[in-house]
């Protein structure tokens, strides 16, 4: 049965659909059209949809330039579910966020009837929306079924295959970083296999759709608890009055057993702060236990935008000032350098507190201003000035892009708190998280 997909695949004229046209989906979307399929890209958001028309696009991994060209190829972004008619190659790319602490999987319930709707025989549905590990076989499959009246396995095929997409990072982008894909049955990971390895270098194939969702899970999960436990530590050698970056420094030098992690703010992104919990919805639900680590971590994590403005406030105090009237200089407020993401961003509640506070903020972020003029309620600068520097009593680095000066930030803001440890801490007026 997936002979012919297979030979369309092999041949470069597969239709692909990519349901999706965020960080993740556009990147497909350009990666699919070089390697020379007939591409269509949905986004429902009509702005962003008449953009990527225009070919302006809005994601940094994605330069307009790349995106003019796939235009020219035939790459057709669209607001009209219509034009999904006979894609071969269904790609799923859309959010799955928390709300009020729960999974939601609307967007991925959207999109699945969007793709039921036009699902034939024969055809290949791929979900890349990280989630807990038995959506694809549970929720998509049963719900394509419903619509199409078509069964999993029997009539089309189905995969899940996790994004693995880091924005802003030069080194490593979709086509080289091994592709992790799963299907349902021997026949759905050969196709899905077949199609991401005609445009990712190394593709991972693991026994079924379970594995491959609990991989994601795994790897954001990883990530998750060891910035919790520098983050822990990093309060406890403040109190101890020991440089906890340079303890780091020093571990890192240990060529096996440690990997380094950073203390920062908390944790932000369409990822670290969502896809644990996933994995301690599931096993709560399903299993009835507490996954005890991935609480913890939570716990710790979802404190430090506290701790942060505990430490504005004794900083503040050295020079008989109070938060309430201060005027506080904000560095980025994206969840990671180089990017206008704010999703998730530990910055919004700093920045909320700092405001109930009293405090007098002044936000200064390109890359966010880009996107939009205001953030959590104040006005977004695009440019750091003097007399940002020279006018505010104490200047705080939350995302620490490439186009500040620090050195500048260091030698003119009278006092600075620096969460990502971009200054080096000998000036009294520099303190580090």
């Amino acid at each position: 049965m997936s002979r012919p997909l297979l030979e369309r695949l092999e041949a470069r004229t597969a239709r692909v659909a990519v349901l999706g046209q965020g960080y993740v989906g556009l990147v497909v979307a350009m990666r699919a059209s070089e390697a020379g399929f007939d591409v269509v890209g949905l986004e429902p958001n009509e702005a962003r949809a008449a953009a990527l028309a225009d070919g302006h696009s809005y994601i940094e991994d994605v330069p307009d330039q790349v995106l003019q060209a796939a235009l020219e190829r035939g790459y057709r972004p669209t607001t009209d579910p219509a034009d999904l008619a006979a894609f071969d190659v269904a790609v799923i790319s859309v959010p799955t966020p928390l709300e009020e602490g729960l999974p939601d999987l609307s967007f991925i319930r959207s999109a699945g009837r969007m793709a039921g709707e036009h699902l034939t025989r024969g055809a290949l549905v791929v979900l890349e929306s990280t989630t807990y590990p038995g959506t694809t076989t549970e929720l998509l499959g049963p719900l394509l079924t419903e619509v199409s009246g078509l069964t999993s396995g029997d009539d089309f095929l189905l995969a899940y295959s996790p994004e693995r997409i880091d924005p802003g990072n030069p080194t490593y982008g979709l086509h080289n970083t091994p592709k992790v894909v799963g299907g349902i049955d021997e026949p759905s990971t050969q196709a899905v296999a077949a199609f991401f390895g005609a445009f990712v270098k190394d593709i991972v194939e693991v026994p079924g759709c379970g594995e491959a969702e609990l991989t994601k899970i795994l790897e954001n999960t990883f990530r998750h608890v060891n910035i919790a436990l520098v983050n822990e530590i990093a309060m406890f050698a403040h109190g101890l009055q020991i440089d906890v970056n340079a303890a780091i420094d020093a571990a890192a030098t240990k060529p096996f057993g440690f990997m380094a992690f950073r203390p920062g703010p908390g944790v932000g992104g369409h990822c670290l702060p969502v896809d644990p919990s996933y994995l301690s919805w599931r096993v709560k639900t399903t299993l009835g236990e507490n996954f005890r680590f991935i609480e913890l971590a939570n716990d710790i994590n979802e404190h430090m935008p506290h701790y942060v403005v505990r430490r504005i406030t004794a900083a503040l105090n050295l020079d008989r000032k109070a938060v309430n009237g201060s005027r506080i200089l904000v560095l980025g407020v994206s969840y990671k350098p180089n990017v206008g993401d704010t999703r998730e961003t530990p910055a919004r509640p700093v920045i909320e507190q700092l405001a109930e506070l009293g405090a007098e903020l002044t936000i200064v972020d390109r890359y966010a201003a880009a996107r939009s003029a205001t953030f959590a309620g104040h006005d977004l600068q695009g440019e750091l000035e003097p007399d940002h520097l020279a006018t505010c009593d104490l200047a705080l680095i939350l995302t620490d892009h490439d186009d500040v000066d620090y050195a500048e930030v260091a030698r003119s803001a009278p006092r600075v708190l620096d969460t990502r440890a971009r200054i080096d801490p000998r000036p009294d007026t520099v303190e580090r998280i």
